[in-house]
């Protein structure tokens, strides 16, 4: 005969499986992020190390940015994989590991953006350690602008896509019809945004074509500034007086404006000065000359003075003088229209512009 043992579960296995049950995914859970918090303290650690050792170079510094971003895609990545180690079995398994994909690919991309920010950065600051041409250093500022935001905008569209491909998968076959569907949708799209388009064009141009910098001293509209930024739509001018003008970046490839900085930033400024004929222009020409050598935003390239027309009441006496930019330029020629004028005025006031005056005979009739 034979005898049937029937194995009844006791309640200390029922408490030691729920306990299990408990456990299991905490050690799991727990342990990914202890592993992936200290993997990421150890990257850290690293480039402060090679931060301190070599402080030259500080593309180990500027990396050590990107921590935070190293951080949520080592989590999420590991918690990817080691879910199933859980053992949760619940019915969203499938949602919360397309969630966490998701969340990984985004802080990939936030990690290659901030490593895209650091390299451009690192590379901008040795090129302008190791040139003294600014016009070549802004030049290459422009260019690392504007690709680090084409780099920007294509990781955040492709980024975007393949997130709500993965957290919507009933979306995949809608994304192949409009896949088959693309050539008519990117004639239309280029229809309606022609213009956008046209200044994304302009933008690339301008990056590239060297026609206007970041920092380049420019004349638009009336305006005089400086060229602030430079995105791949709109271009900023900051003005003198701290207001901004913002003009699409077409403007610049289909008007002409005037470009101070072009060819280097040293630049001449003129005054004119409306004096009386009897000024005595050699005694003006040697106090210039005084006053400029006394002055550190001359450069000393060049300087003169000269009487450049003249009317039946004054004479017009223009004074030029060379500085290193645009804004010393600006400065100096204040300095000196008031130096000038102050100097005649003093010393030979017989000299200032003079209004003719004469009496008025009052005549028979208007007596009457």
């Amino acid at each position: 005969m034979y005898r049937v043992e029937v194995a009844t579960e006791t309640p200390e296995g029922k408490e030691l499986d729920a306990l299990e049950e408990v456990l299991r995914p905490l050690i799991v859970f727990g342990g990914t992020l202890a592993i992936t918090v200290c993997a990421g303290l150890l990257v850290d650690r690293l480039l402060r190390y090679t931060a301190n050792k070599h402080p030259p170079h500080r593309l180990a510094g500027l990396l050590r940015r990107t921590q935070l971003p190293l951080q949520a895609l080592l989590a999420t990545a590991a918690l990817h994989f080691t879910y199933p180690l859980a053992e949760l079995h619940w019915r969203s398994d499938d949602v919360i590991r397309n969630i966490l994909a998701a969340t990984a690919i985004m802080a990939a991309a936030w990690l290659t953006m901030r490593g895209v920010d650091a390299v451009a950065e690192n590379t901008l600051e040795e090129y302008a350690t190791r040139t003294t041409d600014i016009a070549r250093v802004r030049r290459l500022r422009t260019q690392l602008t504007l690709l680090r935001r084409i780099v920007t905008t294509v990781l955040t569209i492709t980024t975007a896509a393949v997130a709500i491909l993965l957290l919507f998968p009933d979306l995949r076959t809608l994304g192949t019809s409009l896949l088959a569907s693309a050539g008519v949708i990117g004639i239309i799209a280029g229809v309606a945004a022609q213009s956008t388009l046209g200044n994304l064009m302009a933008g690339l141009q301008i990056a590239f074509g060297d026609s206007v910098k970041i920092g380049d001293t420019v004349v638009v509209e009336g305006e005089w500034g400086t060229i602030e930024e430079i995105t791949l739509t709109f271009l900023t001018v900051r003005i003198w007086d701290d207001r901004r003008l913002t003009m699409p970046v077409s403007y610049f490839n289909s008007k002409p404006y005037e470009n101070w900085s072009k060819g280097g930033p040293q630049i001449t400024g003129t005054v004119f000065l409306y004096l009386d004929h009897s000024t005595p222009v050699p005694q003006l020409r040697e106090h210039l000359y005084e006053y400029l050598r006394g002055r550190e935003d001359w450069d000393g390239r060049n300087w003169n003075l000269l009487v450049t027309d003249s009317t039946p009441t004054s004479i017009v006496v223009r004074a030029s003088m060379s500085a290193r930019n645009a804004d010393d330029v600006w400065t100096l020629r204040c300095a000196v229209r008031e130096e000038l004028l102050s100097w005649v005025r003093h010393n030979h006031p017989y000299a200032l512009p003079k209004i003719p005056t004469a009496m008025v005979t009052p005549s028979p009739a208007m007596a009457d």
